[in-house]
């Protein structure tokens, strides 16, 4: 079967459809608020920090005048931010077309989110659980609503230590294996979200993606490592 590229060209007409980006002021994201937005959309650029979200939203808006983005707070570290984001959002609209849960960090240091939690799961996978959950009911309501998940091959190490999850006091604790860790449960709630909305006749769907390497500041933590350096040769090709 012949392989056929898909680009930014074939996305249709999303005038009408609401959508929500997470982490939308840097990388993958800011590229999706870009495209997303030149299609039509409104879209509401979710960031940590309210300062660089809006020089998002400007940037965009040189490229595109007509851009509707609507910048919120939402700091996926924190459940009360996620709450006053979700309160926020159901407010000012009544529809969710398509949830873009792309936010995350990448093997980080030790540490832990607002609430405790060792922060990548905390960040990539429990505060957009949260979201997620918080955000269900519209989703619920709009047709053929689609949410989608940014994981990563790196799953493929992943194992899901139950017995430590949080990696407590930094114990076993390496920043590539609680990174894989947060990439497979992102993708274990993918497949049990979706079997829920199937076994309950939703009309909705819940996918995962892969985004490849790309060169965003996703790769900061990894930057002066030997494998970044030859990888980053590639990216730069």
């Amino acid at each position: 079967m012949k392989e056929q590229a898909w680009t930014k060209e074939d996305i249709p007409s999303l005038k009408g459809q609401t959508v929500i980006v997470t982490g939308g002021n840097s990388g993958l994201g800011y590229e999706s608020v870009k495209v997303l937005s030149k299609r039509g959309a409104t879209v509401i650029l979710g960031s940590r920090s309210m300062k660089r979200g809006q020089e998002a939203y400007l940037s965009i808006q040189k490229e595109n005048p007509n851009a509707d983005i609507d910048v919120m707070a939402l700091d996926l570290s924190d459940l009360q931010s996620i709450k006053a984001f979700t309160d926020a959002f159901k407010e000012k609209y009544d529809r969710l077309n398509l949830l873009l849960n792309n936010a995350g960090v990448m093997t980080t240091p030790y540490g832990k989110t607002h609430d405790g939690f060792e922060q990548q799961l905390g960040i990539n996978h429990l505060g957009h659980f949260a979201l997620t959950g918080q955000l269900f009911e519209t989703l619920k309501k709009t047709p053929s609503a689609r949410i989608v998940n940014i994981s990563s091959n790196a799953h493929k190490s992943g194992k899901m230590n139950f017995d430590n999850l949080m990696f407590e006091g930094g114990k076993g604790y390496t920043p590539m294996k609680a990174y894989a860790q947060s990439k497979l449960a992102n993708l274990l709630f993918t497949q049990e979200l979706q079997r829920k909305i199937e076994k309950n006749g939703l009309d909705m769907t819940v996918t995962a993606a892969h985004p490849g390497i790309a060169s965003t500041n996703l790769m900061r933590h990894i930057e002066d490592k030997f494998l970044f350096k030859i990888l980053g040769r590639c990216l730069r090709r």
